[in-house]
């Protein structure tokens, strides 16, 4: 990439992950936070400044802009998304970024009591010589998802500026709260009006990912029964004794820090509790749907089990389906697949396919009617103070980008 295209991309990087947009769970309200309209509507003008068509943005929050048709003839709409929120597991307020050039493939000292090695992140290394963005050790980066949104709204930029590039026409959206598992809950698809999109929400350089985990949500709401202890014999229902015995009944060897690839899992995200009432909060994931569905089983039958042993309601098992493996709608337009794999080759990247351990906007927007495949944006160690993005992975998505647009219109000659 011109060494001006480079400097647009970082520098607009850097400007949204110092923009504050951390999403919030469990509020009825959306978007979940007022700050995330804060880059919302600095997109809106930016967007308009580079010369996209019709932009707009929506009562809730979500980004709309067109890239125009530089070909006489008929090429599917093809879409990019990204999500503007960053995660509420690591703050993302005051992000202060730095940049580390050529990187000599050692330490990263991050502040004064944190360090980013490659002895635990063993990854770093294949970035030897390359510049790293990192945190300063006390927030997030944010390349989850704005290394995402500053590849999609510089390549939208590259393409303006080249008309001699022959692509189709090519919607640009942006989503709050994706974070917090809501990022598609009002996304417009007819408005969009893309035949298949791509979300730019994966990891390290390479990744093509149009697998993903079913997922479910599941809360376990325990009420019990406060008695001093020293009366309390048959009469007292301890409702933290319950949720223990419930959380050990589940398969131990189930959890995130103990399965990889397509192996699902129960994790215990959230507990609270005492005597008298305890709510234990599961995410529930598989690939496999049969086995999905044999995983809510066991959850909802677990509890009743215990609740039998009970003439009054005690425990009580909610299970919610939250999104489901995309591999069912992105077959229906495998070209996307096919188009993203050899946009990966043409630019010089082997492409690393393989399924999600998660999921993104794509997963339900392609049960929405938007088959969404997921490609990589560069980051690492999303969520927390050890993330970081190499610029060239950035780079190099956002020539993934342009290369994708022209696939497309060669294709539909």
């Amino acid at each position: 990439m011109q060494t001006e295209w480079r400097e647009k991309l970082v520098n607009r990087f850097l400007k949204y992950v110092k923009t504050y947009t951390e999403s919030e769970a469990f509020l009825d309200k959306f978007p979940s936070t007022d700050r995330q309209w804060d880059l919302a509507k600095y997109l809106v003008e930016e967007l308009k400044q580079i010369g996209l068509e019709d932009v707009s943005i929506d009562e809730n929050g979500y980004v709309f802009g067109y890239v125009p048709s530089t070909v006489d003839h008929e090429v599917p709409t093809i879409g990019f998304v990204s999500h503007m929120d960053t995660s509420p597991d690591f703050s993302g307020e005051n992000v202060q970024p730095q940049i580390w050039e050529n990187y000599d493939g050692g330490d990263i000292k991050l502040n004064e009591k944190m360090i980013l090695s490659p002895s635990e992140f063993p990854e770093l290394l294949q970035y030897k010589g390359q510049t790293i963005i990192s945190t300063d050790g006390t927030t997030l980066l944010g390349a989850d998802d704005k290394a995402g949104v500053a590849e999609i709204v510089t390549a939208a930029e590259y393409l303006i500026a080249h008309p001699e590039i022959k692509h189709g026409r090519i919607a640009i959206g942006f989503t709050p709260d994706e974070e917090v598992g809501r990022g598609a809950d009002f996304f417009n698809v007819e408005k969009f009006g893309a035949e298949w999109a791509y979300t730019m929400d994966g990891s390290e350089i390479g990744e093509l990912e149009y697998e993903n985990f079913n997922a479910a949500s599941g809360i376990i709401t325990i009420k019990g029964k406060s008695v001093h202890p020293g009366y309390a014999k048959n009469k007292m229902i301890n409702a933290a004794n319950i949720a223990m015995e419930f959380a050990a009944q589940l398969p131990n060897d189930e959890v995130p820090e103990l399965t990889d690839d397509r192996e699902g899992f129960f994790h215990l995200a959230k507990m609270t509790g005492n005597v008298t009432e305890a709510k234990l909060v599961y995410i529930i994931r598989d690939h496999d749907m049969e086995q999905y569905e044999a995983r809510k089983a066991l959850f909802l039958q677990l509890a009743a089990d215990i609740q039998e042993r009970f003439d009054h309601e005690v425990i009580t098992a909610e299970v919610s389906d939250q999104y489901f493996n995309m591999i069912e709608k992105v077959k229906d337009k495998f070209q996307s697949v096919e188009i993203a794999e050899q946009a990966l080759k043409d630019t010089g990247i082997t492409p690393n396919i393989k399924p999600i351990r998660g999921g993104t906007d794509g997963a339900r927007l392609s049960f929405m009617g938007l088959p969404c495949p997921n490609i990589f944006a560069g980051g690492h160690n999303f969520h927390g103070p050890y993330e970081y993005v190499p610029v060239e992975s950035m780079e190099k998505a956002t020539e993934v980008i342009v290369r994708i647009a022209e696939l497309t219109a060669e294709r539909a000659k």
